[in-house]
This record gives structure tokens, C-alpha cells and sequence, in this order.
């Protein structure tokens, strides 16, 4: 039984990052109408917003792209920034997307960011501190990496309508500004759908172990 979910929680993600890969792959040899590279279609788009304040920049990595709001620039891979495929122009206004948000504090956005620091000591301690209570057959370990697990948990679910939403704002400026024809939505979708497929994949994993951990412990009082 267990051989079988640790194959499932291993091939869930690698489902997901397979199908982006392929889209990315398939739709980055698909130029745009509008022959744009993605650094000037995430300019077009900050500028059309009133976003002269956040600037675009190259980074290395292949989909490394992303928006940080810390320093107000968009990020985007090699290819990405200098590419006038249809897959540079959906993921650069994503990202833009992000920045677009952030101007206007959208909430999960805003609650994502307040997050962090909690997700993160989650994700450090976490096991550390489940591994201990396995050790000692101290539920109340297993308890404590519970609930710090249970925090980065939230943080992949808080992740979820803040990713669609960026991806819903990224249709609504290609298509608005011109950036892309009629034609061409449904292949900026396709690229966009599977992007977001990497997040629902990493929350449903996440809820997995949290539920496999929960059982766990649940065993282990019946037992005290």
C-alpha cells in the first residue's frame, strides 16, 4: 500500500511538469501574430497599467520566470525575454500578472506574501521534528510537525487562486491590448492551463502527506 502511494505522490508531479514542458516546448516554436518578444509584451502591459516603476529583466534558467515584488521587476528566462513565440508572450504577461496584483494588493496575494515566513519555518522543521516523535514514539512531536506542515499546506492552497488569477488577468491584457488574435487564445491557453497544473499538483501532494501524517498519528495514540 505504501509502495503504491510514494509511486503516486512521485508521479503526480512529474505528470504535471511533463504536460508544462510539453506545451511550453510545442508553443515556444509557434511564433505570435504580433512578433513581440516577451520583454516587450510585459512592457506593453505594465505601461498600458501604469506600472513605469516596475522594470523587465533577463534571468538564466529555463522557465525561471517570475515576478518579484520585493524589487518591483518582472523576470524572465533567456528565451522567454527575447522570444515572439506565443508561449514567451503567455507566460511573460503571467507574470506580469503577478506585478498587476500586487499594484492593486490583491488579497491572496497580500495573505500569500504573510505566509512565507510561517510556510517556510513549516517546511524546515516540519520533518525534522516528525522523525523525532517516530524516533522517541512521541506523538506529540508527530503533533507539533503536524501543524508546521499544515502551514506550508495553507501556503500551497493560498498559491492556487493567486496563480489562475494572474493567468486570468495574462488573457485578459494579450487579448485586450492586441497582443495576440482570436486565433491564437486558445494555444496562450493550453500554455497558461499547463502551467498551473505544477501548483495543483504540488498542493495535491502536500495534502497527501498531511493526510498520510494525520493517520499516522491518529495510530499512534490509539496505541498509548
Amino acid at each position: 500500500m505504501f509502495i503504491i502511494y510514494f509511486i503516486i505522490i512521485l508521479i503526480i508531479p512529474l505528470w504535471a511538469q511533463m504536460r508544462v514542458r510539453g506545451a511550453y516546448k510545442k508553443y515556444s516554436k509557434v511564433a505570435s501574430s504580433s512578433a513581440m518578444t516577451g520583454r516587450e509584451v510585459a512592457r506593453r502591459i505594465l505601461d498600458s497599467n501604469g506600472l513605469y516603476d516596475v522594470s523587465v529583466e533577463e534571468t538564466r534558467g529555463m522557465l525561471s520566470d517570475h515576478y518579484d515584488p520585493r524589487t518591483k521587476v518582472v523576470r524572465l528566462s533567456t528565451n522567454n525575454y527575447h522570444g515572439h513565440s506565443v508561449a514567451a508572450a503567455a507566460i511573460a504577461a503571467h507574470e506580469v500578472g503577478h506585478a498587476i496584483q500586487d499594484q492593486q494588493a490583491y488579497a491572496f496575494l497580500r495573505f500569500r506574501h504573510a505566509l512565507v515566513p510561517v510556510a517556510n519555518i513549516g517546511s524546515n522543521f516540519s520533518w525534522i521534528l516528525i522523525l523525532i516523535g517516530f524516533l522517541l514514539g512521541a506523538s506529540n512531536f508527530v503533533l507539533l510537525g503536524i501543524i508546521f506542515m499544515a502551514a506550508a499546506v495553507l501556503f500551497q492552497f493560498v498559491t492556487l487562486p493567486v496563480e489562475f488569477n494572474a493567468s486570468s488577468r495574462a488573457m485578459d491584457e494579450v487579448v485586450g491590448l492586441g497582443i495576440i488574435r482570436n486565433d491564437e487564445e486558445r494555444e496562450t491557453k493550453k500554455v497558461l492551463n499547463a502551467a498551473a497544473l505544477t501548483y495543483v499538483a504540488a498542493a495535491a501532494v502536500a495534502v497527501l502527506e498531511l493526510l498520510r501524517l494525520i493517520l499516522i498519528y491518529t495510530g499512534m495514540q490509539r496505541n498509548e
